[in-house]
């Protein structure tokens, strides 16, 4: 049985958010990602499984070795989620900006 993680906690960790940005560029297997980091193959296997249960990362096996791909869909749906909290903070800074330009 698959546990079910928080994708925003998963995002939260910035060795995972490395991984991210690794795999983003390439597929990767685990001991490819973990060579990128001083933290033991076990503690990067724990990483890696996260991001998969949150389905930021989707496995993919050729032969012997497994590679993990980044899925992007799912980075969309975190992208969609947060596009209205951006949206309303521009909005603010331009206010702010605006103002500002007004006093001096």
């Amino acid at each position: 049985m698959k546990t079910r993680r928080d994708i925003f906690q998963a995002m939260a960790d910035p060795t995972r958010r490395a991984i991210l940005t690794l795999v983003a560029l390439q597929a990767m297997t685990p001991g490819a990602i973990a060579d990128k980091f001083d933290s033991s193959r076990q503690t990067i296997s724990k990483h890696i499984q996260i991001l998969t249960e949150c389905q930021l990362l989707k496995q993919e096996e050729s032969g012997r070795e497994i590679y993990y791909h980044f899925n992007p869909k799912k980075m969309k749906e975190i992208a969609d989620f947060i596009e209205p909290f951006r949206k309303m903070w521009d909005d603010r800074f331009n206010k702010l900006e605006t103002i500002m330009k007004k006093s001096s």
